[in-house]
């Protein structure tokens, strides 16, 4: 990414969860520990379903006395009348502010240069009111400023940064091996943790009980993890979502995202699977793509 360049993510919304129980409401609910968010540090969770199955994923960020839910667009609603299903009788408000604010991403660069910035995922700091964090899921995604629309153009030529084609976000995300958009296409079809999302900083296995965690604590301490979500790219012919991966006829896999950014559940353990050969769908040609920040 260049130190330059700033991305608009106008595919990111906006909750705020505040109130006098909106810590224990989110401490019970997500796979990550909200006790780790705080005015220096931001952090990267999930909510599961009861059998520990994607449903949502985005970065929470401590804003006054309440939280901020950076998550994708298409999932908003969503997310939103989950939690509002969850709060019962919580001392709890959860307001949607999609309207009124922005995500920008930049580099990891870039955040450095500010005075108070450390090299730390997830490490988040202010300017002017707003939080700036560096992405808890892999600082090579950069950092991001959560700010009110109004204030938006202003505070990037104060900070010196060109709006560049999101695109090219998108593409660094999926390189990196991290999904970027159609984030639904996912839900309830693999587990939170055939997600990475013990490499993405997104699951705290020490916290206490939250939804999902009796498959996911299952999955990890019996070494049961088989399958992962990899990044996949197309060498010929067109990917159809929900089709195997083959490797001389053995199903290795399964396309789950198939368009722009391709995204697959592969049997990571399977002796066929080798991300330095081609493997095949019924009407492509595919490699699987294993991030460096993964260990298999």
């Amino acid at each position: 990414m260049n130190i330059k360049n700033v991305y608009i993510l106008d595919d990111r919304a906006i909750l705020y969860v505040n109130g006098e129980d909106a810590k224990e409401f989110l401490q019970n609910l997500i796979s990550n520990d909200v006790n780790k968010v705080s005015d220096t540090n931001s952090c990267f969770t999930s909510l599961l379903s009861p059998q520990g199955k994607f449903l949502y994923e985005f970065i929470i960020i401590k804003h006054k006395s309440g939280y901020i839910i950076d998550c994708e667009k298409p999932q908003v609603d969503g997310l939103f009348k989950q939690l509002s299903v969850y709060k019962l009788r919580s001392k709890v408000e959860i307001l949607n502010l999609s309207n009124e604010f922005v995500v920008a991403a930049f580099s990891h660069e870039k955040f450095l240069t500010f005075e108070e910035a450390q090299d730390v995922a997830g490490f988040t700091l202010k300017y002017r009111e707003d939080p700036i964090f560096l992405d808890p899921r892999n600082k090579q995604l950069g950092a991001r400023l959560v700010i009110n629309l109004e204030k938006l153009y202003l505070s990037l030529k104060k900070l010196e940064l060109q709006d560049s084609n999101l695109q090219d976000y998108y593409l660094h995300s999926h390189k990196l091996g991290i999904v970027p958009k159609d984030l639904n296409k996912l839900q309830n079809k693999l587990f939170g943790i055939e997600c990475n999302y013990e490499e993405l900083n997104g699951i705290d296995f020490k916290k206490g009980c939250y939804i999902g965690q009796e498959n996911t604590a299952r999955i990890k301490l019996k070494n049961k993890l088989s399958k992962r979500l990899l990044p996949i790219n197309s060498v010929q012919g067109e990917l159809t979502e929900g089709e195997s991966i083959y490797h001389k006829q053995k199903e290795i896999g399964k396309v789950l995202i198939e368009k722009d950014y391709p995204f697959a559940l592969i049997k990571f353990r399977d002796v066929n699977f080798s991300e330095n050969i081609d493997f095949n769908t019924k009407d492509a040609s595919i490699k699987i793509e294993k991030p460096n920040w993964i260990k298999i």
